[in-house]
């Protein structure tokens, strides 16, 4: 714990996590309804909260990844106590709690300034699009079956997910595909996992994220598919690495349009994954 002046950083309990999400939603950030299970799964310790006088007023997470990797995310203070060190005194704790590792953020664009005092550099943008209406899916190429990603054995998803994300994650990848009121899909070929999805339903519409796949008709199908499964007007939202010109594409074609961006940015090199195979982030909070 530390202190500035009546401020006290707390690490936040399980029943703490959906402040975090609660200041997201307030600052239109439009997380998932259940996130914060998932979230808390990944790294227990890593969410921080700034307390005054007793009353939560800003939080930060400060996740940390076996193998040297670690994400920030969920910066936020309460609009009425800006301007006090409150948020310094959040960034600081986070950073040291992540000290001699390679950090990763998805920072607001009018952040980056900020961001790279501290030495984090940036990699390249995340693109926001998002649609209400998408084609409905094709039909499946020969020897291609959908199943839900819960039925896959575990240790081949937890492998799969590894190729495109810095870290092994399993105890998130365990809650974030089982979790309510989402859904997620597996593609399976002869040689195995061809492409994984999941999408969730949030404050506002829906986010589909991790879309991992081995090509773009995979990740055509998956994104439509799961696309299929919503309410039927509900927005549909996906986050795109600017530096995957066919998940652009992607994008693009099944009449998704711009809404935002964010600056992905690292304080080492970027980490080594396949990006070519990352048509959606998983999210902007944890990476």
């Amino acid at each position: 714990m530390s202190h500035s002046k009546s401020v006290a950083i707390v690490t936040m309990s399980p029943s703490q996590v959906p402040y975090a999400m609660h200041l997201a939603a307030a600052e239109g950030w439009n997380p998932g309804l259940h996130d914060a299970t998932s979230f808390h799964a990944a790294d227990p310790e890593g969410f921080l909260m700034a307390e005054l006088e007793g009353e939560p007023v800003g939080c930060i997470s400060a996740v940390s990844y076996p193998g040297g990797f670690g994400f920030i995310g969920l910066y936020i203070v309460e609009p009425e106590f800006r301007g006090r060190g409150i948020g310094r005194a959040l960034w600081r704790q986070a950073m040291q709690r992540l000290n001699g590792v390679n950090i990763g953020l998805d920072g607001v664009v009018a952040m980056q300034e900020a961001y790279a005092r501290s030495g984090f550099k940036l990699a390249y943008r995340n693109i926001r699009y998002a649609a209400s209406h998408l084609p409905s899916p094709g039909p499946l190429p020969a020897g291609v079956r959908l199943v839900p990603a819960a039925e896959v054995p575990f240790e081949d998803l937890r492998a799969y997910d590894r190729r495109f994300f810095p870290a092994d994650r399993e105890a998130f990848l365990r809650k974030w595909i089982r979790q309510p009121s989402g859904w997620a899909v597996a593609a399976l070929g002869a040689d195995g996992l061809q492409g994984m999805g999941v999408i969730r339903s949030c404050r506002e519409g829906h986010k589909v994220g991790p879309l991992f796949a081995d090509n773009p008709e995979m990740a055509k199908i998956l994104l439509l598919t799961l696309a299929s499964r919503r309410n039927a007007d509900a927005r549909v939202i996906l986050d795109v690495p600017a530096v995957n010109p066919a998940a652009i594409s992607l994008a693009q074609e099944v009449g998704m349009e711009v809404i935002f961006e964010t600056a992905r940015m690292y304080t080492g090199d970027p980490p080594l994954v396949d990006l070519e195979g990352t048509f959606g982030v998983t999210t902007f909070e944890l990476g």
